[in-house]
């Protein structure tokens, strides 16, 4: 295959899942930010929003103080924010065209339609009318997409190429939240917060957990009250937990063996050995060494492999 064809369905894959993972947060947020709260800890909340995307220092410097409408309208349709979802999906149909005789017509109609109906909504006022609508709307279009690329694509390398990229972002993105989110509570126990603190607390868990989908999967999986080591053990080291660490690596490793050439050894190695790390890897000892230290090192790590995955198959930067 091409290294421009690959480079193509590797950063429309990104992108599409890039664009679900920011509603994703959104919604979460602002169905958070109605609950009964402080100003302070719902302004924490939407710079907890912008510091996971590495956003804040350039709404900082276009808006400055935190206002939850200009946050959300910077991360949604702000064509200077290159992580919005309107640039995310625009970047998504813009890669799928470059590479249309790679997709079927199914993948293709469906991300261009993402694309062109987006605009249609945001025009319409969806976003201010009703923002977790536009955002369910966000999710379920990358749901569809990801389903017709699976019903429909040959599973051959542009597949594998889809599906590197689609599991490095969602692997990035919740190594970001869990450490973003677990930092907010640093220092904010619930015997410190006074008679709500455990209501409190339930509510700020139950948000992470709905940001990947996750509320019923804990339930089923540890049949009890939602407590922060099992969070992160089952956002970390679940390898049946789709957007779990764990599973997103050993995705990308998958797919990346499919694809593997002569000059790639390096980068296949690189990823086998965080997911060997994460297979055998123990929860208590992840929090005895540092939750924050840990998920630092992933996120260098993915970064790392991200860069061997563009040395050896991709257009280079």
């Amino acid at each position: 295959m091409l290294s421009r064809t690959a480079d193509h369905l590797f950063w429309m894959s990104r992108y599409m899942e890039r664009a679900e993972n920011t509603a994703r947060m959104l919604d979460v947020n602002y169905q958070t930010s109605l609950l009964p709260q402080s100003s302070d800890t719902a302004e924490q909340g939407w710079r907890g929003l912008l510091s996971i995307s590495e956003l804040t220092q350039d709404y900082q410097a276009r808006y400055g103080a935190i206002d939850p409408a200009r946050v959300q309208d910077f991360m949604v349709r702000d064509e200077r924010n290159a992580s919005s979802i309107l640039c995310c999906l625009r970047a998504a149909r813009e890669n799928a065209r470059a590479i249309r005789g790679t997709l079927t017509t199914e993948v293709w109609e469906t991300t261009n339609q993402t694309w062109l109906e987006f605009n249609r909504l945001l025009k319409d006022g969806l976003l201010a009318r009703d923002p977790s609508a536009l955002f369910e709307w966000v999710k379920f279009r990358s749901h569809l997409s990801r389903g017709v690329t699976v019903g429909t694509m040959l599973q051959d390398e542009a597949f594998n190429f889809i599906r590197i990229g689609s599991f490095l972002e969602r692997g990035d993105n919740t190594a970001r939240l869990l450490d973003v989110k677990f930092h907010a509570l640093q220092g904010h126990p619930a015997s410190d917060a006074g008679p709500r603190g455990g209501e409190q607390d339930f509510y700020h868990w139950s948000a992470i957990l709905r940001s990947v989908s996750a509320f019923e999967i804990y339930r089923k999986v540890y049949r009890n009250v939602i407590e922060p080591p099992k969070v992160a053990e089952l956002l970390i080291l679940r390898a049946d937990m789709p957007r779990s660490l764990a599973h997103c690596t050993g995705q990308v490793l998958r797919n990346l063996k499919r694809v593997a050439n002569q000059q790639s050894a390096e980068t296949l190695r690189l990823a086998g050995r965080l997911a060997s790390d994460l297979e055998y890897a123990r929860i208590e000892e992840i929090l005895e060494t540092g939750l924050h230290a840990f998920l630092s090192q992933y996120l260098d790590r993915v970064g790392d492999l991200g860069a061997g995955i563009s040395r050896d198959f991709l257009v280079p930067s």
